[in-house]
């Protein structure tokens, strides 16, 4: 489990929302069995990077961009409705996105994320859906392996700021030392 000053050590711009924030990542860490260090350090690394240090709960983009096309397939998002990508963008702290993970993530979660997808915006929802899509995606095993560029892969679909995501994972590593060694 992860302290407000451990978290403001990985993620310094993430000041005095590191009080309100590490109690409910704490929560959804253990609700979705990110249970070791080095599971721990991987998802954080992950969500800091994903959410800015916690500055950021909605994707920054329209989403306008999930509306068509192979992508929006993909998540589940349908041609005639040309809001889907714009009313199911990224959203908490992993950028839960597109139809189909809303309504995957909501079932987890006991909520209608379909009815009102700006749910994911309290912190509290931020932290369980970047904890049910972590669970969701077989992505603490490998944290177990330290696969860090597959867990990337699966969240990014790609390794978009990889040298990013790797600087707050050696941190985060680094603060959780003890525990891993």
């Amino acid at each position: 489990m992860i302290t407000a000053a451990e978290l403001r050590k990985i993620c310094p711009y993430a000041k005095a929302k590191a009080d309100l924030l590490a109690p409910l990542l704490n929560a959804a860490m253990l609700e979705f069995g990110i249970d070791n260090p080095l599971r721990e350090a991987a998802f954080i690394a992950q969500v800091a990077h994903e959410s800015g240090e916690f500055r950021y709960v909605r994707e920054l983009a329209s989403g306008a961009e999930y509306d068509v096309g192979a992508k929006a397939i993909q998540l589940g998002n349908t041609p005639e409705d040309d809001d889907d990508g714009e009313r199911y963008k990224g959203r908490g702290f992993i950028q839960v996105t597109g139809t189909d993970n809303y309504r995957d993530c909501g079932l987890v979660l006991g909520l209608d994320l379909l009815g009102d997808p700006t749910l994911l915006e309290q912190p509290a929802l931020a932290c369980r859906s970047a904890g049910w899509f972590w669970k969701s995606r077989g992505l603490n095993e490998l944290a177990d392996k330290e696969d860090f560029l597959r867990i990337t892969k699966k969240i990014n679909g790609g390794t978009t700021h990889y040298k990013e995501r790797v600087a707050y994972y050696e941190r985060a590593k680094e603060v959780f030392s003890a525990e891993i060694a």
